[in-house]
């Protein structure tokens, strides 16, 4: 499974990626705007430091809008990069009708704020490269976020459909073990999340044992 950074904290994508682990970035226009940074100043960055999928969100609401501003967020790419670049979409009626016209011409998308196995198919269908659901906030709302996982998993493994899965709203780290068991391509997660995957206290102790030891051997 592909792991993502979900932020555009140019600190913590650079530190995350000195660890080797990442493929992509995601980012909204709230993380964006958090960055205090133009856009433009933050996505190039973003792209010297991690070589993989990067995901840009549109804020328009109209399908003719959408793809504009989707060639618009190109244009202040260099296009080396465009192949990397994937716009975020939004879930509904206009949305899908930007996707087909965005898949026509090549341009990647991920269709985001998914909260159903039907809106997954629907976006799928619609030629999206990725598809996000949100499965925190499903949680968060009294439902079982990793269901939808599984049942969008079953629906696009049967129909060898290619787009590509990515887990987001990841909350903790059984999250992404979940994703990674139903065989979801790819995980979206924030930097915390990502530190405390990395963390165990049995680690901990085992090297300060080894230090403690290794201390005895050198007197």
């Amino acid at each position: 499974m592909k792991l993502f950074i979900d932020t555009a904290d140019l600190n913590e994508i650079k530190e995350i990626a000195s660890w080797g682990i990442l493929d992509g970035v995601t980012t909204n226009p709230t993380l964006l705007a958090k960055s205090g940074r133009s856009l433009q100043d933050v996505i190039n960055e973003i792209f010297v430091l991690v070589d993989g999928p990067i995901s840009l969100e549109v804020v328009s609401e109209k399908a003719e809008e959408m793809v504009t501003e989707a060639k618009q967020i190109l244009t202040k790419i260099p296009k080396n990069y465009h192949k990397n670049v994937a716009i975020k979409i939004p879930m509904t009626s206009e949305g899908l009708k930007a996707v087909k016209k965005l898949s026509k011409e090549e341009i990647k998308t991920n269709v985001t704020l998914i909260f159903s196995a039907n809106q997954a198919l629907l976006a799928a269908k619609a030629g999206a490269t990725f598809v996000s659901p949100f499965i925190g906030r499903l949680d968060d709302n009294g439902q079982e976020g990793m269901r939808v996982i599984e049942e969008i998993m079953d629906i696009f493994c049967n129909y060898d459909i290619n787009t590509e899965v990515i887990v987001a709203s990841i909350r903790h780290p059984i999250h992404v073990i979940e994703a990674a068991r139903l065989g979801a391509d790819i995980a979206t997660v924030p930097p915390d999340v990502l530190r405390k995957m990395l963390k165990h206290p049995l680690t901990d102790v085992g090297i300060k044992r080894f230090l403690k030891d290794w201390e005895k051997v050198t007197k």
